[in-house]
């Protein structure tokens, strides 16, 4: 019988809503992750893949492959989002120096293109970080565009939100020239903007509290999300932004979506994005999401751990 499973290739630069998204993704068996890649954003190069390893680790999962991609922009100065994800980008939870775990020995780029290419058409990127390693993967390997056949992305504010002026979100501006390169790809694309997870899909600080008491996973997320609490709110919460990649590729009748031309400033505003809604536009933008039914489907997801037991 034909395996059904979606094929993907997860990039990331955990992060704590990274580290949530993944552990929801390592264990949902309707999934086939063909390769993690790691990319600096939240963090640098060596943090991100140390987190993404200890992840791995300490839920058990030993047999998918992990890359180590761009340790910097293309042609910028590195940034980092340490302000909200904390010093180690796991919040309030510290990791360990020294983790378990290999790394493969080609970088992302090559690692990328391998499982590309065994699987034409049937590999589906889940890009949770800046575009720096996919960019590199089109600049090396062009074919990969006639490869692939979507992209699921977070990043971007063409909407605008308060305290995030000129329509300007962390992975957008970290690398905005990547963008560039995989916005002419032509491979369409979704991007769920950052105000989805902020301001539409954002958990609310009751629900964080019942997450910590459903069960040592529960725990676990919350000790993360306890430095993690979004800034700029009169309330408590907790943002989605790259559980919403996920939630997307599993339901993404929960999400509805605008298609635009949309394009990113590269001089005046780095990292800003604009978009021209219409109907034959280049790529779909996540414009709302059925709160209420993402939300419990996020709680049932998490009583899946309540006999597991954490390394």
């Amino acid at each position: 019988m034909k395996d059904k499973r979606q094929k993907v290739i997860i990039d990331t630069d955990p992060g704590v809503d990274d580290c949530y998204a993944l552990i929801f993704m390592l264990f949902d068996p309707s999934l086939d992750i063909e390769l993690i890649t790691t990319v600096a954003g939240n963090l640098g190069l060596d943090k991100t893949t140390r987190n993404l390893l200890h992840l791995l680790d300490k839920f058990g999962i030993k047999n998918i492959p992990v890359a180590k991609g761009a340790a910097r922009p293309l042609c910028r100065i590195s940034q980092d989002a340490t302000f909200i994800h904390q010093k180690e980008g796991m919040g309030g939870y510290i990791p360990p120096k020294k983790v378990k775990g290999n790394i493969l020995k080609d970088n992302a780029v090559e690692a990328m293109y391998q499982v590309i290419k065994n699987n034409p058409g049937e590999i589906v990127p889940i890009l949770m970080g800046p575009h720096t390693n996919f960019a590199k993967l089109l600049m090396a390997h062009p074919d990969v565009k006639d490869l692939v056949p979507r992209i699921i992305y977070e990043g971007g504010s063409p909407y605008g939100a308060p305290g995030f002026p000129d329509h300007i979100s962390f992975n957008m501006s970290y690398d905005p020239e990547a963008f560039q390169v995989v916005l002419n790809s032509r491979i369409p694309l979704t991007l769920i903007p950052s105000n989805i997870g902020r301001r539409k899909a954002h958990l609310e600080e009751k629900m964080v509290y019942e997450i910590k008491n459903q069960n040592e996973v529960g725990e676990f997320i919350f000790q993360m999300f306890d430095k993690y609490w979004e800034p700029g709110f009169d309330d408590k919460r907790i943002a989605t932004n790259d559980i919403c990649t996920y939630m997307y590729l599993r339901y993404p009748k929960l999400f509805k979506f605008l298609t635009a031309d949309f394009m990113i400033d590269l001089e005046d505003m780095p990292g800003k994005t604009t978009g021209v809604f219409h109907k034959k536009g280049n790529i779909k933008i996540v414009c709302d999401v059925k709160r209420k039914k993402f939300l419990k489907i996020i709680m049932q997801k998490l009583k899946q751990f309540d006999n597991f037991k954490l390394n």
